[in-house]
């Protein structure tokens, strides 16, 4: 009994001094054990297709994100927003990503450039995760994901938190900035702000 007591007291210990250095500690409420291949399948309902380096970096800049904040990319795929928001910005940044085989390569990616410290993927799926720490979110999922998630959003974020969606926009929100990036193939790409409000977000 004395035994269990004292591996309880250092795990809080642990935990105390992790949340004392700041970084997220939330995790999808459905646990990785439980992301079978058939509930990835049938829950994976958007492509994916790499956001183009030049419109993450805008994405980033839009937000004007800084080492203070704490960046979410729901649907993360290769991890590269979350990469770069850490690496270029000094930003805590956390991927949430369903696919176990991108979640593992970019968590691999993660750990080969060093960056474990203030980057992380979380396995699980987006629509159940506790994003309470965000002071960014990066989306670039499509127009009627957006509105299946932003209830989630709404209830979760707070005030002043800056949303950042890739080419599809936030339905009922209107964004504070829009830009517009050509990528490295002449394509052609809007980015929106939102900026989370009281009730809902502008």
């Amino acid at each position: 009994m004395l035994r269990r007591i004292n591996l309880l007291w250092r795990l809080a210990v642990l935990l105390a001094v992790l949340a004392a250095f700041g970084f997220p500690l939330s995790q999808p409420l459905r646990a990785q054990s439980d992301l079978t291949p058939e509930y990835e399948a049938r829950h994976d309902i958007v492509p994916f297709v790499p956001t183009p380096m030049k419109v993450a970096e805008r994405m980033l800049e839009l937000a004007k994100v800084t080492p203070n904040d704490v960046v979410y990319d729901l649907g993360s795929g290769d991890g590269r927003i979350v990469i770069m928001a850490a690496q270029k910005y000094g930003a805590r940044a956390v991927g949430v990503e369903l696919d176990g085989k991108r979640y593992k390569e970019s968590s691999a990616r993660i750990e080969e450039l060093g960056l474990a410290s203030k980057a992380k993927i979380l396995h699980g799926d987006m629509f159940k995760a506790d994003i309470h720490p965000a002071t960014v979110v990066t989306l670039y999922l499509l127009t009627s994901v957006n509105a299946d998630i932003r209830p989630m959003l709404e209830k979760q974020l707070r005030p002043g938190t800056r949303v950042v969606s890739h080419d599809f926009q936030m339905t009922a929100w209107t964004p504070q900035k829009t830009a517009e990036i050509t990528d490295e193939n002449g394509s052609v790409h809007t980015v929106y702000l939102y900026i989370k409000q009281g009730g809902r977000s502008e």
